[in-house]
């Protein structure tokens, strides 16, 4: 189904209106989805695909991985939330994964944006260059 230009910028008004201090508040996001419900206006279905979208994407955008091949000590835990949320911004929901298969280091992965520097990953990076 093709999505009207009109209902991207409804989309957009209402995912703008569901903001609060630049972070997206659920119990708005709620209202805004039974109102829209409530009232069906011309095209709200297409209206509400792309208000889900727009959500998801900035709850990705505000969801980190943190893998590391061994388990993270608390203080390494807090320097990386402290510098993750330097450049991301506050809001963010950082959570720790341990996965053995990365030998050393760390991948993270903050929406679409991936930071590898583990030893599996310089592995993969020389295995392609060969």
């Amino acid at each position: 189904m093709k999505i009207s230009k009109q209902s991207r910028r409804d989309a957009k008004a209402l995912f703008s209106a569901c903001r609060v201090n630049g972070l997206l508040d659920e119990t708005r996001v709620r209202t805004a989805v039974t109102q829209v419900i409530a009232q069906k206006p011309r095209g709200y279905v297409g209206t509400l695909k792309q208000f889900q979208r727009l959500v998801k994407l900035d709850i990705d955008r505000r969801t980190a991985r943190v893998e590391n091949a061994i388990e993270t000590t608390p203080a390494q835990v807090e320097a990386i939330k402290a510098n993750l949320e330097r450049q991301y911004g506050s809001g963010l929901n950082v959570s720790f994964w341990v996965n053995p298969a990365l030998i050393g280091g760390l991948r993270i992965k903050v929406g679409s944006d991936i930071y590898d520097g583990s030893v599996a990953g310089r592995l993969a990076e020389i295995k392609n260059s060969l």
